[in-house]
């Protein structure tokens, strides 16, 4: 790595810290209508989770994550599932705060590299690992966290990367993010389950902010 590329990483690393730190957990979001982005994040925000992050799963998310970055300040809206560089272009132009992918090409890596946004590539084993590691990434998303080796796995990659934070998704919810949260190389979780689509759908914001606040009570337990 360059001295360039190093100073590039360091500042990286630095506003994602900032971010984590903020964030312990963050709602993974899929919305397809713009018109409930507001006010689903401001349910979140009201319930204490700040960190959002949007998926580019349908064709209102890049519209969703503008409104919110728009209207709702004291939200950190980061990109998510990021499949390519032209992906990362667009979290880039949407001013997101992060973004964060399924899973990492050696492509997109490098593109990450390359920018100032903060990055979470997705990793299952050592090699993604390592892949991460060499482009100077050393905050991943753990994905799909249960069915990759759950709890057991991220223990067992603690030992050759202990330099290494896992923010596991798929597969944590209410029962057990808490339980993730306690391992000491786990910095952050995701999860759909504080805003699933039938609440989005029906408008239930109230009942979104009310999970989300017994996320952040189960945290300060």
């Amino acid at each position: 790595m360059t001295v360039a590329a190093s100073g590039m990483a360091e500042t990286r690393r630095k506003h994602l810290q900032d971010i984590l730190r903020a964030a312990p957990v963050i709602p993974v979001i899929t919305i397809e209508h713009a018109r409930d982005a507001v006010p689903l994040a401001r349910a979140l925000v009201a319930g204490g989770l700040q960190a959002l992050e949007i998926t580019l799963r349908t064709a209102a998310a890049s519209a969703a994550a503008v409104a919110i970055i728009k209207e709702v300040p004291a939200a950190l809206v980061g990109i998510g599932t990021v499949l390519s560089p032209h992906d990362l272009v667009t979290a880039r132009t949407l001013k997101a705060r992060f973004a964060l992918s399924p899973g990492a090409t050696p492509e997109l890596l490098d593109a990450a590299a390359q920018g100032s946004l903060p990055f979470i590539p997705g990793v299952q084993t050592a090699s993604d690992v390592m892949a991460a590691l060499a482009r100077g990434f050393d905050v991943v998303k753990f994905f799909p966290a249960a069915q990759a080796g759950g709890i057991a796995a991220v223990r067992a990659l603690a030992g050759p990367f202990p330099q290494v934070r896992f923010c596991p998704t798929g597969g944590v919810g209410e029962e057990n993010f808490a339980e993730w949260l306690a391992q000491p190389n786990v910095v952050s979780v995701g999860g759909s389950w504080l805003a699933p689509a039938a609440d989005i759908k029906a408008g239930n914001w109230e009942t979104i902010t009310e999970r989300a606040r017994r996320a952040v009570a189960k945290l300060k337990a």
